[in-house]
């Protein structure tokens, strides 16, 4: 197997986690469940909590597209075919950066995640992937496997 199909499979692995999470407990503080947001606790009334459900699907949703492509860029795609899923993985999972990191940020420094600390352990997993993705593709690319 090779670097791109590990770290593939290890994403695939780890995003499939945190999809059941979304879906079936939702107010987990593991992973990407949303009970690190004091808003989702808090929450009286059944318009907001209907539409934070919806919305918590719905990345859930969206996570399910990426593992399914993923998995079938794994099972059938060429090496070629992997590196550039690989180079689109690490283009799209730092966007993060640029639009949530920020977000997250500031609610946890107004206090509204617990726990306390949150948005900085989201960032190091976050940046987890992006090296790693980033460390296969060099390997790869190094090791002439295209």
């Amino acid at each position: 197997m090779s670097i791109l199909s590990i770290a593939i499979l290890f994403f695939i692995i780890m995003e499939s986690a945190n999809v059941l999470i979304l879906y079936f407990w939702p107010d987990s503080r593991l992973g990407n469940g949303v009970g690190v947001f004091n808003a989702f606790h808090d929450s009286a009334d059944e318009e907001q909590k209907l539409f934070t459900s919806y919305l918590v699907n719905w990345v859930a949703g969206v996570k399910l597209i990426f593992i399914f492509l993923l998995a079938v860029i794994l099972v059938i795609g060429s090496e070629q075919v992997r590196m550039w899923a690989v180079v689109a993985m690490i283009l799209s999972i730092a966007t993060y950066f640029w639009r949530l990191h920020p977000i997250i940020k500031k609610l946890d420094a107004m206090g509204c995640i617990t726990p306390k600390g949150y948005s900085k352990a989201l960032g190091w997993m976050i940046s987890g992937f992006l090296i790693m993705f980033t460390a296969a593709l060099a390997v790869h690319i190094i090791t002439g496997v295209i």
